[in-house]
């Protein structure tokens, strides 16, 4: 995916559900949903293990989230990812994207053969940074 294609991205999209969203402040599966909230995306935990991040309620898997997710933005293990792009689809997301060291062309390929983008091993942070800049 180009540059352009990413700035596209990150420009029209306003909500991100984002699986494997961690307690933990020093892991990026937290400082990343939290800086792209401060960036003005509604950022959606998905974490069966927590009933909320930061005041936000943690749903268990992107199915139960009541509202229409544009981004499902993933912090799992690579070969934990087809599940999740089924469930993307399922609730008709626009893209997925996995987080800076997370492949799988499997699951990469039934997600355009479903008509999402897909952005893999690359972080949205890093990219929102230089493409977009903090505000």
């Amino acid at each position: 995916m180009t540059d352009d294609e990413i700035r596209t991205i990150l420009e029209t999209i306003h909500t991100i559900a984002t699986v494997g969203y961690s307690t933990s402040f020093e892991k990026p599966a937290y400082y990343v949903p939290e800086y792209l909230a401060t960036q003005g995306y509604r950022v959606i935990p998905v974490n069966p293990t927590v009933s909320e991040i930061n005041g936000e309620k943690s749903y268990p898997d992107l199915r139960a989230i009541p509202e229409k997710v544009e981004v499902v933005q993933i912090f799992r293990r690579a070969e934990d990812v087809p599940p999740i792009v089924e469930q993307a689809i399922q609730i008709g997301a626009r893209v997925v994207w996995m987080q800076e060291g997370i492949v799988n062309a499997d699951a990469a390929r039934t997600a355009e053969a479903a008509g999402l983008k897909v952005v893999m091993d690359k972080c949205m942070m890093k990219l929102h940074r230089r493409l977009i800049g903090t505000q």
